[in-house]
């Protein structure tokens, strides 16, 4: 949450210092982004690739630098702060660091869960949800602050002072060392598994095909028993390591395994179709957010400290918008919530309209005012089809993978995001809105307007029965 701090710095950097336009902003924001899209990954690595025999501390370690070091170039040498290449490939390696930090945080959560009473699930999570709304009401309220009596470079390193306490707090963290034979183990057992799971599929077409012949259905299955013994033995001897099965032939074993069992999960049509919906329903929509910020600072002449308020107010709407649904919406059936959230969203743009066309000045409504009410309510409206993404991403994760699986579901999310952010970046560079030039702004919102409704015509994809309640 604490990151509303720095990323107002680098939006004033990119458009004071580097003279960017909006699209060529949004552009470089979205690529920064990237590593967000591609959370799988760094969940699968942790789990299958053990660094000295322990898969959460060094990734967590490894993350952390990544994480801390861009932001200490970027405060002490002032040449990569003036380039926007170097800028943008510092901030990717940056957005790196903390989407991988996030992965194996999430992942030592869920193992903290697991191992917890079942009671202290929730409390780690309300903890969390907590923990990230403070943060960015702080981020935002002292990031304003900041820009007005800082300079920039200044700022990166003040906030780098967090990953390095991160990085210290790695040391305070115990982890249990695994050997090679539980690697192996996992391999194994990831086979047999595999195996089990085709024997259990012939063993239901046998049943079917001789209910009525008990004893003859006990035999087919003692002999498909003993079968998968024999080959989960001939797996377990053909992988141990003292037969010749090298530590990065099993990493390939495992990795193979997890990446087949995620797709495989993912290729079911109870899963990809929902996941489409939400995919396009952040493509479909350009998001013009860096535009409205160039606009909001340069023709409204709106202050730093004042935008740090506009974000401390959209995460007390995200809260708000949390509550409301967990106390008056989570019955209800989801494809209704998701059109009533972009009939919303469509409504609240009629605040961008009525601000970028002047008409609030005609009827003595401040320029603050309306961005105010617009911030908090469009955050809270937004969480309304957040969480129902949470909740149906924890009813479709079948079980085994759920961690890598939930990694994906959000990566989809991420990834749609950013598209939708290089879709907004296009259609600001075709209207040729630009620094100091926003005729066609309001035609660009207009367009935007239109195309929140493109994902209510989509909603035949969500499945129809589902709500806000785990079945």
């Amino acid at each position: 949450g604490f990151r509303s701090f720095v990323w107002t710095a680098v939006s004033y950097q990119l458009k004071d210092r580097l003279k960017l336009s909006p699209s060529a902003s949004q552009f470089v924001f979205s690529v920064s982004f990237f590593p967000w899209s591609i959370k799988p990954i760094y969940g699968i690595l942790s789990d299958c690739i053990p660094i000295k025999g322990k898969k959460r501390i060094p990734y967590l370690v490894i993350s952390t630098v990544m994480s801390l070091v861009p932001w200490l170039i970027l405060g002490i040498n002032a040449s990569t702060r003036s380039s926007i290449w170097h800028l943008m490939i510092l901030l990717t390696l940056q957005n790196l660091g903390s989407a991988m930090a996030d992965v194996v945080v999430d992942a030592m959560i869920a193992e903290a869960v697991r191992f917890e009473k079942a009671s202290f699930a929730g409390d780690l999570q309300s903890l969390s949800w907590l923990s990230m709304a403070f943060g960015g009401v702080c981020g935002s309220l002292l990031g304003g602050y900041a820009l007005t009596n800082l300079e920039i470079d200044i700022i990166f390193l003040l906030f780098s002072i967090l990953p390095a306490i991160q990085l210290f707090s790695c040391g305070l963290v115990e982890e249990s060392s695994m050997g090679s034979e539980v690697l192996s183990d996992f391999s194994i057992s990831s086979d047999s598994h595999h195996l089990n799971g085709k024997a259990n599929d012939l063993d239901e077409d046998s049943s079917l095909e001789k209910k009525s012949n008990v004893s003859a259905r006990k035999r087919n299955k003692s002999q498909k028993k003993s079968k998968k013994t024999q080959l989960t033995r001939r797996k377990a001897q053909t992988l141990s390591p003292g037969k010749g099965k090298s530590l990065p032939v099993l990493w390939f074993q495992s990795l193979k395994y997890a990446t087949y069992n995620l797709c495989r999960a993912f290729k079911q049509p109870m899963i990809l179709r929902p996941m489409a919906w939400f995919f396009l329903a952040h493509i479909t929509v350009p998001n013009l957010s860096t535009v409205m910020f160039y606009y909001q600072t340069e023709f409204l002449k709106l202050e730093a400290s004042f935008l740090g308020t506009v974000r401390v107010i959209g995460w007390l709407g995200l809260m708000l918008g949390t509550f409301t649904y967990n106390q008056y919406l989570k019955k209800m059936k989801l494809r209704r919530v998701l059109a009533l959230t972009h009939i919303g969203l469509a409504f609240l743009n009629l605040f961008d309209v009525i601000l970028v066309s002047r008409t609030n000045v005609v009827f003595g409504v401040s320029d603050k005012t309306l961005v105010l009410c617009g911030s908090a309510l469009s955050d809270a409206v937004n969480q309304f089809k957040f969480m129902p993404f949470l909740i149906l991403s924890g009813q479709l994760c079948p079980p085994g993978i759920e961690g890598t699986l939930f990694a994906l579901f959000m990566s989809i999310n991420n990834f749609g995001s950013t598209v939708g952010s290089f879709v907004g970046a296009g259609l600001a560079s075709i209207l040729n809105i630009s620094s100091g030039s926003f005729d066609n702004l309001l035609l660009g919102i207009n367009i935007q307007l239109f195309c929140t409704f493109i994902p209510v015509v989509l909603l035949f994809l969500i499945p129809k029965e589902a709500t806000g309640i785990a079945s």
